[in-house]
């Protein structure tokens, strides 16, 4: 019996050499910023999916290979509740008590802006997703971001209406209250008024005051060809129902944060355009694997958030095992240091900055469905 139990221990010996894997095996702790609760839960739910997704994908493949040892990822989650006040407390509990290398998130700018900061003076890398206001990572040798800028989204949608669809007037209504929406109105008003086109209403409103009906009365007064509303996906149905009812029959035009909007929202936005990130239908290669798992794994598609997301994690992944360590210095330096990388929402080139040179996606609304119109290039 004594024999016995020792073949058996024998054996299990060999059989876990020829994993070449250590039986202590050690981490890489990446935290995630997100918007589980507040109100744009929808992009917290899709960065939650497509975090656990990444990690999950990384270690049934065994973990990661940093410096000749194997690493297993572990995710740790902070609801930043859509506040700025919970994002830098999250950001705070992910880098003194979780001890994360690196922080992906928070998503939208309102939030990532203070959350980079306390990055940047902890020194603790950070990518952001999906913010696109330039004070994410201004001034920064800590923070990246993966989405495209607002300069380059608001001048898009400036020429797509001023050059493309033939509008002279244009008017805006926006959150004066959040970075994300207030910046790209202006880039918006500047670029518009730069083709030589005339902003005949330029209305404000905020979050803890979002009944905009004198706005819209006004700008209906105005008349103009255009209406941009870079608002968040919670906001902007309503706001495009009551344009309607009110007499507003100008061509719609929004920003990324439309991408969560669902389908039974959609009835005021017939014929709008948006710009975007990530277009479902038009992936191909390891895009349309990844919709693959996505689908199996949520029973759902996979949207801009997602995908960004993905690209966040795959991108820290891959800077990890270049770095040679799991020290926040060395991932940092890995990130400056990356060839292109090709993620799911096109080449990520960060060009001795945080910011990426990435091209844009340009969508319609037609029968209820967002349909590709376009790739647009930096």
């Amino acid at each position: 019996m004594k024999l016995l139990t020792a073949l058996f221990i024998i054996a299990g010996l060999l059989l876990s050499g020829c994993n070449d894997r250590p039986s202590d095996e050690k981490e890489l702790r990446i935290g995630l910023i997100a918007p589980v609760s507040g109100q744009i839960p929808e992009v917290g739910r899709a960065s939650v999916e497509a975090a656990k997704m990444a990690v999950q994908e990384a270690n049934e493949r065994g973990g990661l290979i940093i410096d000749n040892e194997w690493y297993r990822v572990v995710l740790s989650i902070e609801d930043n509740q859509d506040s700025a006040e919970h994002s830098i407390s999250a950001a705070l509990r992910l880098i003194n008590q979780h001890n994360v290398s690196a922080i992906v998130g928070p998503q939208a700018s309102r939030n990532a802006i203070p959350a980079a900061r306390y990055a940047e003076h902890a020194e603790i890398p950070l990518l952001s997703p999906w913010s696109t206001n330039s004070e994410t990572t201004r001034h920064k040798n800590w923070v990246f971001r993966i989405a495209y800028v607002d300069t380059f989204q608001g001048q898009l949608m400036a020429r797509h209406a001023y050059e493309k669809l033939g509008y002279k007037t244009a008017a805006v209504l926006y959150d004066v209250s959040s970075e994300y929406n207030r910046n790209l109105a202006e880039v918006f008003r500047t670029a518009f008024k730069g083709l030589g086109g005339r902003i005949v209403a330029f209305e404000l409103y905020t979050r803890d005051a979002p009944d905009v009906t004198e706005q819209l009365r006004r700008i209906q007064a105005a008349a103009p060809e255009v209406l941009f509303l870079p608002n968040y996906y919670n906001e902007v149905p309503e706001q495009a129902r009551l344009a309607r009812q009110l007499g507003i029959n100008a061509q719609l035009l929004g920003s990324d944060s439309w991408t969560q909007i669902p389908a039974a929202e959609r009835d005021a936005l017939e014929g709008a355009f948006f710009s975007t990130h990530y277009a479902v239908d038009k992936g191909d290669g390891e895009a349309l694997n990844f919709r693959a798992r996505y689908r199996q794994a949520y029973q759902r598609d996979p949207n801009d958030v997602a995908a960004l997301t993905y690209d966040a994690f795959g991108m820290l992944f891959e800077a990890t095992q270049r770095s040679g360590g799991v020290e926040p210095k060395r991932i940092r330096d890995a990130l400056k240091q990356l060839d292109v990388y090709e993620g799911l929402t096109g080449k990520i080139d960060f060009h001795d900055s945080g910011d990426p040179i990435k091209s844009a996606v340009l969508m319609e609304v037609k029968n209820g469905d967002f349909v590709f119109s376009m790739w647009v290039e930096p």
